[in-house]
């Protein structure tokens, strides 16, 4: 007898529903990585740039909290920086300090798996809106309070319009936003060297082994497979997207004697 085939085997085969949000996420990169430096245009990234580096700032003090240090304070610099101080042992150093990059891609790539299903999505905001309120626990500058905040309401806004099916496209564009963020700045600082004060040249410093550029490329390769095994992972486990449609699968037997 031949073996018996199951959808299972197309575990990865998107749905209907999952090649519009594959379109989708390649839309917001395309759109993200276009308006990255454009003149003028780039304005209109500035508040999701701002949000993404509160992210960045969190994972630092999250990380921190969990490995037994105390964080001071966030702040959010209008020029696009950030800044988290935190005091603890060197043990809380060495997580923390890679946490920045690492943790924002990894709560991107959360943000893009919710993003296949609209009741996923919906639990990636309440996640989402914990960090930013915890961020703005630790905020000691107005602009990185304000800009928590923003975002926040914008959340909480868009679960009570019509059902909250619009909160997915926009947990979905943070959460590529975030990821194509991280790797971006970890690009610049292994092609353009801009690592002078980076989160990576201080790891180099403390902990040695390879200088900044290559603790940079260790990050890269994470971030990348946070992104892609959100992907992945969102095309094997929502074949629903949750919004009431749904798409039909065949399942095919073959046998001989």
């Amino acid at each position: 007898m031949a073996p018996v085939q199951s959808g299972s085997s197309n575990l990865l085969a998107p749905t209907k529903e999952q090649i519009t949000t594959l379109w989708l996420i390649g839309g917001y990169m395309a759109g993200i990585l276009l308006l990255w430096q454009m003149p003028i245009l780039k304005h209109l990234l500035y508040p999701f740039k701002l949000v993404t580096i509160g992210l960045h700032e969190f994972g630092h003090a999250c990380m921190a909290c969990v490995s037994g240090g105390k964080v001071k304070s966030i702040t959010v610099d209008p020029n696009l920086g950030g800044l988290t101080t935190y005091v603890g042992n060197r043990r809380t150093q060495c997580l923390a300090l890679p946490a920045g990059y690492l943790g924002s891609s990894l709560l991107g790539g959360i943000l893009v798996f919710c993003g296949f299903n609209v009741t996923a999505s919906k639990g990636a905001a309440i996640m989402l809106i914990l960090c930013l309120v915890l961020t703005m626990f630790w905020a000691r500058n107005l602009l990185a309070f304000g800009i928590c905040f923003f975002f926040a309401g914008i959340i909480a806004l868009l679960w009570w319009v019509d059902g909250g099916k619009y909160l997915k496209y926009f947990t979905l564009f943070l959460g590529v936003m975030s990821c194509i963020y991280s790797i971006l700045e970890i690009l610049d600082m292994l092609v353009l060297r801009k690592s002078n004060g980076s989160d990576a040249e201080q790891f180099a410093e403390k902990y040695g082994i390879c200088p900044a550029q290559g603790w940079g490329f260790v990050w890269l390769v994470i971030s990348l497979i946070f992104l892609v095994g959100a992907v992945l992972a969102g095309l094997a486990a929502f074949k629903d997207d949750g919004s009431g449609s749904t798409s039909g699968s065949s399942t095919s037997t073959s046998g001989s004697n």
